[in-house]
């Protein structure tokens, strides 16, 4: 493994530690009795100088929290500590850390052998400063973590030009989803849309306990991929000697339950699709199914509305949600669409009587690329999704699909044709589906056969047929009311997120490629002098590509620091030079 300088620096001190007898990964508890948010809720306004040492509960507290800015001026220091709520300025002084003649602890073990990026604890007591500024002020300091690898922490200087320049800001999209922890560390702002996220969940576990329904846990590994269109992933159990499926969706495991009696289920449920991943894709996502029995569509559309009302107001406080450059306002009663009539509105063709080759040349006259393996449905479907989806930036519901697309919904009551579905769309993408569910067992048995001539045309996508849960329904299936919501997706409008991966701690990645390291011919080759490689190699510059991504006014100070500290008999290249090497 290739060090940088850093880090060899950092491996060095923690040795040094460990000979001064002091463990950099200490085992015992640190009780920690307060955190700088409640500092920061108890003294909302304060003046300059005061003084609370003497305070019942201010006077003698303990924090914990990472090391992120040092401000060292001889026997008194500030540092910016950061905990889970937050960051605050933190008081050193020599003589309280070391009450005796011996100021080891502050001269060498402060000042010398820590870094931004480890974790200390403190024993100290609230004060303020001369500028009114909310400190702790420190006492006692233990160790109880030394990070090993410097934190991509920013820095912002004025160039040449009087402009403002940020220097290792952790913004790149690759970096911030692979190394999520040191996201999390540099980007506090992001633990905020993950917080949103869990009231989110929070919200809809409360909605749906609160009116009885039952919290379930169903299967992952299914030996029948069902509930859904989608493409499965598949894997081998060697016991039995059989393939499993993960799931694509919870739905008939779901409805089995309310053929067993109860009246309302619900899962928050890890789903996997083997599809294409984009900005509102990913392989593995999160979405919450509930059923109840003895409800139809209908009121299922209030129920979703009044659901996602409550939780836009425990999230944002609010039911207007800013996201990108709309406004979304969640409040009910949200508009309502039948599917062919959203497809009149915005195309201005009425499909609800063609026949598959008239769907397939509507379809190809916009621009859309179908193939033989697509059904009514699917043309339908592209259709819709071209021509709608990308229109529908409010809450709409869209009702009243065609039979083939949908296989596991009811007849419409009074459409020939068509089932009682619908699909909650916002901003552009669905959030909700949901159905009368089918309840009649030959029914479902026809449509799943269907299905079945549907796979053998090509359509990876269809249905597989569950011979148990047909069994299930011959027992009787009550009316019932079934809707999936992804709560992915929800997240990323209440929080105004652009993608997915925003809001997953770790999103699905391309494996991470290994860096070539690259020769010395090839650092010649852009300009660089050979008595410069050593230094660019000490600043961890292994490749061309890394050069070049390189700041330039960074690097020519970099390369000035690292010719002093390997004491470098050579000319100091200039700017413009540094600039050539980079290609800026």
């Amino acid at each position: 493994m290739q060090l940088s300088e850093q880090e060899i620096n950092r491996r060095q001190k923690r040795e040094e530690l460990m000979r001064m007898g002091i463990d950099p990964y200490p085992a015992e508890l640190f009780d920690v009795t307060a955190t700088i948010a409640d500092i920061r809720e108890a003294f909302q306004t304060v003046e300059p100088e005061q003084d609370f040492s003497g305070d019942e509960r201010w006077g003698n507290i303990q924090l914990a929290g990472r090391l992120m800015v040092f401000r060292i001026s001889g026997s008194a220091s500030f540092v910016e500590i950061q905990d889970s709520t937050g960051r605050m300025q933190f008081y050193f002084r020599r003589d309280d850390i070391c009450l005796g003649e011996d100021k080891t602890l502050y001269n060498t073990v402060f000042k010398k052998l820590l870094d931004i990026g480890d974790i200390i604890g403190v024993r100290g007591h609230v004060f303020t400063t001369k500028t009114g500024e909310l400190s702790v002020y420190v006492k006692e300091f233990k160790i109880l973590n030394k990070a090993l690898r410097p934190l991509p922490v920013v820095k912002e200087v004025v160039n040449e030009r009087g402009e403002k320049e940020t220097f290792d800001a952790f913004t790149d999209p690759e970096q911030r989803y692979r190394q999520r922890y040191v996201d999390l560390i540099v980007n506090p702002q992001v633990r905020d849309v993950f917080v949103k996220r869990t009231k989110l969940v929070n919200s809809i576990r409360q909605f749906l306990s609160q009116k009885g329904y039952l919290e379930v846990e169903t299967p992952i590994l299914q030996p029948i991929h069902g509930g859904a269109t989608a493409r499965p992933f598949s894997t081998h159990h060697n016991s039995l000697d059989m393939t499993l499926y993960m799931r694509i969706a919870n739905e008939l495991y779901l409805k089995r339950l309310i053929v067993g009696g109860y009246d309302g289920v619900f899962e928050f449920a890890k789903d996997f699709r083997n599809e294409g991943m984009d900005r509102t894709h990913n392989p593995e996502f999160t979405q919450v199914e509930f059923y109840v029995a003895y409800k139809d569509y209908l009121w299922m559309m209030d129920t979703i509305e009044e659901m996602v009302e409550k939780v836009a107001l425990d999230v944002a406080g609010t039911t207007k949600v800013t996201v990108g450059e709309n406004v979304i306002d969640f409040k009910r009663p949200w508009k309502r669409l039948t599917m062919f009539e959203a497809i009149q509105e915005y195309t201005g063709v009425d499909v609800s009587a063609m026949e598959e080759d008239e769907l397939r040349q509507v379809a190809e006259s916009r621009g859309i690329k179908v193939d033989s393996t697509m059904g009514k449905s699917k043309l339908i479907d592209e259709l819709f999704g071209d021509a709608c989806e990308p229109n529908l930036i409010q809450p709409t519901f869209i009702t009243d699909y065609p039979v083939e697309m949908s296989p596991l919904t009811k007849k419409h009551r009074s459409k020939p044709g068509l089932v009682e579905r619908f699909e909650a769309i916002c901003n552009g993408k669905e959030i909700a589906n949901a159905y009368s569910e089918l309840n009649d067992p030959l029914d479902q048995r026809e449509r799943f056969e269907e299905q079945l001539r549907l796979a053998e045309r090509g359509d990876e996508e269809a249905m597989a047929l569950d011979e148990d849960f047909l069994r299930a329904l011959e027992y009787g299936m009550p009316p019932t009311a079934g809707v999936g919501l992804g709560i992915d997706r929800l997240t990323m409008i209440m929080t105004n997120q652009p993608s997915i991966q925003d809001v997953l701690f770790f999103p699905q990645m391309r494996p991470e490629k290994k860096v070539e390291l690259a020769d010395d011919s090839a650092f010649v080759v852009v300009g660089v002098p050979a008595e410069w490689i050593p230094a660019l190699q000490k600043l961890a510059i292994q490749t061309v590509d890394q050069l070049q991504a390189s700041n330039p006014n960074k690097l020519f100070n970099d390369l000035g620091g690292v010719r002093k500290k390997l004491k470098m008999d050579v000319p100091m290249p200039t700017l413009d030079q540094v600039r050539s090497w980079t290609g800026n």
